[in-house]
């Protein structure tokens, strides 16, 4: 998909819904081999590794978890700005914000894999590692750490191409960093029967192919921002504004990061190791539950943040309420698969009846407030979209922070291990409250825009 001018650009368009529809279905191939991944990944361990593998997955997820929280932070953060500088005609600003996004990410990817890479084993076990568990973390763990850096850079590549409209792009960057690991895991982990270690390699290989991929596109394909080496050199003034979206996205990992070694730890607590495993194979589950508002709500991105910046408020309207009754319906689907038939999903991640049994039990408990969760991801969007720094802030840190980590602490009191797994539908409950207490000012904000707008422009754009 190239992009020729301005004019031409494919969010320039009255047709929300067909562009909605046409930045959708390549996310959601992408998620879908993100979700395949996922899933494959924990199925070869859980296999060809055994329960302590699947364990040592959840024992170092809350440290991945950070390591892609600093590519979403200058992801999600350069996306919004590049859209909006899009949408208000300044693509030279839009480059600038790409090059000093790429070199702060490179820059922030160093300086986590300096913290982290030497202390691995500390590590592991503040987040809750038994000494059974922590051979099978450290091996992993300390290859996925050395390429922090591909990490960061992937995540944040798929965010920037699909930011200028190029789902494409976009989708084969995903396809690359997770389809190619799936068919590395099967070389690493079965031919070869490297373990942990070869999971790992694994994944550096595919994200590091991934990300070279992504470069070439901004240096020698047809994107409509080009990198140039001047951009790189920092701009404090749109450094500013990409954290002050990003850091929401950051705060959020941070977050999510201190709320999962909680749950981790109170799972250990209460259920032992085959909570530990329950909690890696729920994580995958809720991976493939949380896939139409992530798609959705990522390609309703650009489009909003376009029309914003463009001052197309009625367009921008109707691009969150389509978003919104879209990912909703779609979690409803997912909700009653889930509900209904969750044994032969379980089954395909461990043959272990007891773990089987535990997952079947947690699943229906977990994703009871799944309906809500659609227009949650939906609505959390909306503002990182618009540049509203504050209401990014508060969305993105609430759901781990506010709410699942007390509830977490406070339910096991009363319900022991019950109580850990009733706080995911409770805390997500009050996501769905809060997102709808900040979007009705925004909808309303937008609605007055939109009628000015119209009273402005007679002729229907």
């Amino acid at each position: 998909m190239q992009i020729k001018n301005h004019n031409h650009n494919v969010l320039d368009t009255d047709h929300i819904g067909r562009l909605l529809m046409k930045m959708s279905v390549p996310m959601f191939f992408g998620i879908i081999v993100q979700l395949i991944y996922n899933t494959v990944d924990t199925v070869f361990i859980g296999h060809y590794v055994g329960t302590d593998g699947i364990a040592a997955l959840s024992v170092v997820f809350p440290l991945q978890m950070l390591a892609m929280g600093v590519g979403m932070m200058v992801g999600v953060g350069g996306a919004s700005l590049i859209s909006r500088l899009i949408g208000g005609s300044d693509k030279s600003g839009a480059e600038r914000a790409l090059g000093n996004s790429l070199a702060i990410g490179i820059v922030l990817s160093i300086v986590f894999t300096v913290i982290v890479l030497p202390n691995v084993d500390y590590w592991i076990r503040m987040v809750g590692a038994s000494e059974k568990v922590l051979p099978f973390a450290r091996d992993y763990l300390f290859i996925i750490m050395a390429g922090t850096v591909f990490n960061v850079l992937m995540n944040a590549l798929m965010v920037y191409t699909r930011s200028e409209g190029n789902a494409r792009v976009s989708m084969i960057i995903m396809i690359l960093g997770y389809g190619l690991n799936i068919l590395l895991d099967a070389i690493f982990i079965i031919w070869l029967d490297m373990g942990m270690t070869g999971a790992a390699l694994a994944t550096l290989i595919s994200q590091l192919i991934a990300t070279i991929y992504g470069m070439s596109y901004y240096v020698t394909g047809g994107s409509y921002l080009k990198l140039h080496i001047s951009n790189f050199a920092p701009d404090f003034r749109i450094l500013k504004l990409i954290f002050a979206i990003g850091i929401a996205q950051f705060a959020q990992t941070i977050a999510m990061t201190i709320s999962a070694t909680f749950i981790i730890k109170m799972a250990s607590t209460y259920g032992g190791d085959l909570a530990l495993a329950t909690f890696g194979i729920i994580q995958r589950i809720l991976y493939f539950a949380m896939v139409p508002g992530m798609v959705i709500g990522q390609a309703m991105q650009p489009i909003l943040g376009f029309n914003y910046g463009a001052k197309r408020f009625r367009l921008a309207l109707r691009t969150i309420s389509l978003a919104g009754i879209a990912a909703t319906l779609l979690s409803i689907v997912l909700f009653i698969i889930l509900y209904v038939f969750p044994e032969p999903i379980i089954k395909i991640f461990t043959s272990d009846q007891q773990l089987i049994k535990e997952c079947v039990h947690v699943t229906r408990i977990t994703f009871i407030a799944l309906p809500l969760l659609g227009f949650f991801n939906v609505g959390q969007m909306v503002f990182p979209s618009i540049g509203k720094a504050l209401q990014s802030f508060i969305i993105a840190v609430a759901r781990p922070l506010a709410f699942l980590l007390p509830l977490v602490l406070i339910l096991p009191q009363f319900w022991q291990l019950n109580g850990v797994w009733i706080s995911f539908p409770a805390s997500d409950t009050l996501c769905f409250l809060l997102a709808a207490a900040l979007l009705i000012p925004q909808i309303r904000e937008f609605q007055k825009a939109a009628a000015a707008e119209s009273a402005s422009s007679p002729i229907d754009h």
